[in-house]
């Protein structure tokens, strides 16, 4: 069989072609975007593998099923960029990644959220200005101290939830669907882990229930100088909210991995280019605001498990008609 990868990174390929080796099959990879103005070169291909983290156009999905494509591989976790109602018109199968390394984003956010908590940002830039002075602006707390609450205690979550135990911060959860880890207790409101926590991290995917769950109303519920580390997706934060919240010091600082416009820059390279978005701009100049291009997941052993998961998902479609990673729309 012959598949095709897009969007393809040069860390990704070798995994691809080793994985084509040892199954026997074919691989193409190509840096390029899937999009109506090359599916016609699918026509020789059975099996389709992306990457890309905006919306698909909606006659993508016919266009698949014109050149006799099943399905598509995605080699993420997040699935906001498929309209799975017209991927199913069109009998198109999406799978995801559920869990390529749940430890590579719970590492980074508690790596984040302790540069929040010892002010590293603000340490550095005196540092850069050769003051080595101590002050108000760069005394710390200690995360044992402090409350932490996961929002969304899936695979991530979970791993997340014991790092920070581990550290002997009192650790809460917000969850309505998956209340299964014994070792932290669950709070049954949104606002009552709000108002509880010291430290709230992100971890749920971005559908209609979730997008801007943290925004001007839901900030009112916390704690004033509250921290806030969001590795899940960038809709699920109303950015101008937050920066309304620092600049009321309702929020004492927060972490964004992901941001709700980053489709046009995050995994670009702008050196030397203008950046015309002000409200990225602005997250980019402060010292209140750790920013990071949707890289929480980065290391090695995620790259190789979302590539070879995902062909591993695109040849079970093709072959069985069925993958266990398929998104169901009752996942949304």
């Amino acid at each position: 069989m012959r598949f095709k990868l897009f969007n393809i990174r040069e860390d990704e390929k070798p995994y691809a072609y080793q994985w084509g080796q040892t199954n026997g099959h074919e691989i193409e990879c190509t840096e390029e975007d899937l999009t109506l103005d090359n599916v016609h070169t699918l026509s020789s291909f059975d099996g389709v593998s992306t990457q890309q983290l905006f919306k698909f156009d909606d006659r993508i999905y016919e266009a698949l099923k014109d050149v006799g494509i099943k399905q598509i591989a995605g080699r993420a976790a997040g699935f906001d960029m498929f309209n799975l109602d017209e991927a199913a018109k069109h009998d198109i199968k999406i799978t995801n990644i559920p869990s390529y390394s749940p430890n590579a984003i719970a590492e980074f956010a508690v790596c984040r959220a302790l540069e929040l908590i010892r002010n590293i940002n603000k340490i550095n830039k005196k540092v850069e200005h050769q003051d080595f002075t101590w002050d108000e602006t760069v005394i710390a707390k200690e995360l044992r101290s402090m409350t932490v609450l996961v929002i969304g205690v899936g695979r991530i979550g979970k791993v997340s939830a014991q790092l920070f135990k581990g550290f002997g911060a009192e650790v809460i959860g917000y969850d309505p669907y998956d209340q299964s880890l014994s070792d932290i207790e669950y709070v049954q409101s949104l606002q009552e882990g709000l108002s509880k926590a010291d430290l709230i991290t992100l971890h749920v995917p971005a559908n209609e229930e979730t997008t801007h769950i943290i925004n001007e109303e839901t900030i009112k519920y916390m704690k004033n100088g509250a921290y806030l580390v969001n590795t899940a997706r960038g809709a699920t934060v109303k950015t101008n909210d937050v920066i309304q919240a620092l600049n009321s010091g309702k929020l004492h600082s927060v972490a964004l991995d992901v941001y709700e416009n980053e489709f046009a820059y995050f995994s670009y390279d702008y050196t030397d280019k203008e950046i015309e978005d002000p409200t990225l701009k602005e997250l980019m100049s402060r010292d209140d605001v750790l920013i990071s291009p949707h890289i929480a997941f980065y290391t090695h052993t995620a790259v190789q498990n979302m590539v070879e998961i995902s062909l591993d998902s695109a040849l079970e479609v093709i072959t069985t008609g069925y993958s266990e990673n398929e998104v169901q729309l009752s996942k949304v």
